[in-house]
């Protein structure tokens, strides 16, 4: 052969190699329906700016919707994972086809303050409140604990969708709500300003499963290698954000804006509502199936419904993690 032939072949070769190796090496874009990018979302933060999911070969994308959007975006295919856990369990107990694979939190990180002339849950009766949006986790919360102290939200008290993050704060200090449903470091916003705590919902005998990893029913199966690669970042997020207050506290402040003493607060107050390690009991699970039941009105047994939670490969790779020694350092 010619050498330059010879040559031009070799040079095929390497491009054609290199071409190759692009694709191979080129992450897979995943799109993530969240909420929004609060300490509730921390797993999933964390795990995007510790590049977790970009060692998995993942190019994932935090989509902000509110959770009813968010649940009908999973279930049609135009998201690969939901993370609003409480607002989906009851779309999958009226049999939507969602499975939980892992949740951040089992307590409620929510605050309901009000004006300073109201003292207590009676005196909102004819009064609008502001939660994050209709069917989230806060007004599921927030009509539980109206109903028990003979208050029906929707008809005695005006319930207002005002959207994620601090906008609900807003809306309160600008007058536009009577209380509001408060997250941190909305909670610690509102004590500053005057307002005051008519129900601290982490106080509360309350199981709420907060942060979850949503797929689509069957999706376990479709794409297991996604799902895999996903819940172990995610996963490494989580043992990051729980173990790493010292590096997380800085990241939760740049993400929302706010001072590094909030967010110290924020993570402080939020750290101990965390699961141990993504998964959450039975007994836990059956009580929020019957919490779910009560507010939906169904009077049918619970148990069958302990098959929308499974934590298989979530406590696989936590034991694969460990195995292999991996530490959530920086």
């Amino acid at each position: 052969m010619p050498v330059t032939r010879k040559r031009n072949a070799v040079i095929l070769i390497v491009v054609v190699a290199l071409l190759g190796f692009g694709h191979a090496t080129e992450a897979r874009r995943v799109p993530v329906a969240v909420p929004d990018l609060s300490m509730s979302l921390i797993a999933f933060i964390i795990a995007c700016e510790k590049n977790f999911y970009q060692q998995e070969g993942l190019e994932v994308e935090l989509i902000k919707m509110s959770a009813p959007l968010a649940n009908l975006a999973l279930i049609g295919g135009n998201v690969a994972f939901g993370a609003a856990g409480a607002a989906a369990i009851p779309s999958a107990i009226r049999g939507a086809p969602l499975r939980f694979l892992f949740h951040t939190y089992y307590r409620p990180i929510y605050w309901l303050y009000a004006r300073p002339e109201i003292r207590d849950l009676r005196s909102l009766k004819g009064k609008k409140v502001g939660v994050s949006g209709i069917g989230s986790g806060p007004d599921l919360l927030l009509r539980e604990i109206l109903g028990k102290h003979g208050l029906e939200g929707g008809r005695d008290v005006a319930i207002m969708a005002l959207g994620a993050g601090t906008a609900r704060f807003v809306a309160l200090k600008a007058g536009s709500v009577d209380a509001a449903m408060l997250s941190p470091p909305g909670n610690f916003m509102a004590e500053e300003s005057g307002f005051g705590p008519l129900v601290s919902f982490v106080k509360e005998n309350l199981v709420e499963l907060q942060s979850a990893v949503v797929v689509r029913e069957g999706a376990l199966q479709q794409d297991p290698g996604l799902v895999e690669k996903f819940l172990r970042g995610t996963l490494k997020g989580f043992f990051y954000a729980r173990d790493n207050r010292l590096g997380t506290i800085p990241i939760l402040a740049r993400v929302q804006k706010i001072s590094e003493s909030l967010a110290t607060k924020t993570y402080d107050v939020s750290r101990p509502a965390m699961t141990e390690d993504g998964t959450v009991s039975n007994e836990l699970l059956r009580a929020t199936l019957e919490q779910t039941a009560r507010r939906l009105g169904l009077k049918e047994s619970t148990s069958s419904f302990l098959g929308i939670f499974d934590y298989s490969l979530t406590r696989r790779i936590r034991a694969e993690l460990e195995a292999q020694g991996w530490q959530p350092k920086d």
